[in-house]
């Protein structure tokens, strides 16, 4: 690809702080969607988990039937569908219109997130591809530091219609830069349907898929209630879980990089480790979660461990993918996203059948679950993910 603006790689990674802004900002936001819309709180946790649901089913299948589609057409298209639902949100008074708009562009996510890290890779030179691709899945980190307490922030202090049109801003910001910056990209060589879907074969790749989706749910069966449970039992008000959940996600950029260097020297033990420190964290949390001065302190240490999870998960399962990386990055999105759903939706079920202390537990039994299955892949499978 001839010169270009390294504003760009920035459009790129502000789309994706964007698009992850809009899908998880709905977690800081439970409580108020629940009294506009005079629903309950597990029935407002069927807006994250009918999103991560809809990426799961759409991702690599959808992947591939575009693959000839001029990459520009379809990155503007996805970031659009986003302008376009934030709006809807900020405006509508009618809970399933709502629901509607989170199904539309939860299809084009895995598809603006995988196309943009092949073109921040394209942009440069072979060499620093990957400096690049880090840069724009930075979106992703900053979209839960920054994106999530913001709109939270902004919910509370203003009005959800606010908080909203600041997703819809975000994204129309990014269809700017990208119509403006990117030239256009047509597909000159369409790789073959059974070239990408030929890693599926592989029984090891199934295993790192199951551990990913219980690892993404073990987080967010207990994350995507953050701000009810500190509200409910630990008695926080409004302006300090904004404040909470900032901490938590700036406390995520550290984390990341910190996972990041342990994954160089061990991806097993890296892997392990941090499951288990999931494990530790959770029962702080449980037995610490009315306390209010120590749930304070837990934040900082749940957000360092929960950081881990993206880059984590991500490394995980790509060791059994790196034939077909675009394909192999797609299941990773659509894979996460269904543990997303499913930890979502059991701890909503947590919520409505124990109360919203017992919550605690369905991250707990997520856990030991993605934790049997690292052991049982480490103990009878060799690959590619057991480096030495």
């Amino acid at each position: 690809m001839k010169k270009v603006s390294p504003l760009l790689i920035v459009m790129l990674a502000l789309g994706v702080f964007g698009i992850i802004t809009t899908e998880m900002s709905i977690v800081g936001v439970l409580p108020q969607i629940a009294q506009k819309f005079a629903i309950s709180t597990s029935q407002a946790g069927l807006l994250v988990s009918v999103f991560a649901l809809v990426v799961a089913i759409s991702g690599p299948f959808l992947i591939i039937l575009v693959s000839g589609i001029n990459r520009k057409v379809l990155l503007l298209t996805a970031i659009f569908m986003f302008v376009i639902s934030n709006i809807i949100y900020a405006f509508t008074t009618q809970f399933e219109v709502m629901l509607i708009f989170r199904i539309l562009p939860a299809a084009l996510h895995p598809l603006f997130f995988s196309i943009a890290l092949v073109t921040a890779a394209s942009l440069v030179q072979p060499e620093k591809s990957g400096q690049a691709i880090t840069k724009v899945f930075t979106g992703v980190t900053v979209g839960f530091a920054l994106g999530v307490p913001l709109t939270s922030y902004l919910a509370e202090q203003f009005s959800l219609g606010v908080a909203f049109l600041f997703g819809a801003m975000v994204n129309a910001l990014a269809f700017i830069g990208i119509l403006t910056l990117l030239p256009s990209m047509p597909v000159k060589e369409r790789v073959s349907f059974g070239k990408q879907i030929g890693i599926l074969r592989k029984p090891g790749l199934w295993l790192n898929i199951a551990a990913v989706v219980f690892i993404f749910a073990a987080m967010f069966s207990v994350y995507s209630y953050f701000a009810e449970y500190l509200a409910r039992v630990t008695n926080m008000n409004g302006s300090l879980i904004s404040v909470m959940l900032l901490i938590f996600g700036i406390i995520m950029i550290a984390g990341n990089h910190l996972f990041g260097a342990f994954l160089q020297r061990n991806i097993v033990n890296t892997v392990i480790s941090f499951l288990i420190a999931y494990l530790l964290a959770y029962l702080l949390v449980y037995y610490l979660g009315s306390y209010f001065v120590p749930m304070i302190f837990m934040v900082f240490i749940w957000g360092i461990i929960h950081s881990g999870g993206l880059i984590v998960g991500q490394t995980w399962l790509m060791s059994e993918a790196k034939e077909s990386p675009e394909f192999g990055n797609s299941l990773f999105v659509s894979f996460s996203n269904l543990g997303i759903t499913l930890g979502t939706s059991i701890g909503g079920w947590f919520i409505s059948q124990l109360g919203i202390h017992q919550l605690i537990w369905s991250g707990i039994l997520f856990t030991l679950l993605s934790l049997l299955l690292i052991i049982i892949k480490v103990k009878h499978f060799k690959s590619s993910s057991q480096p030495s």
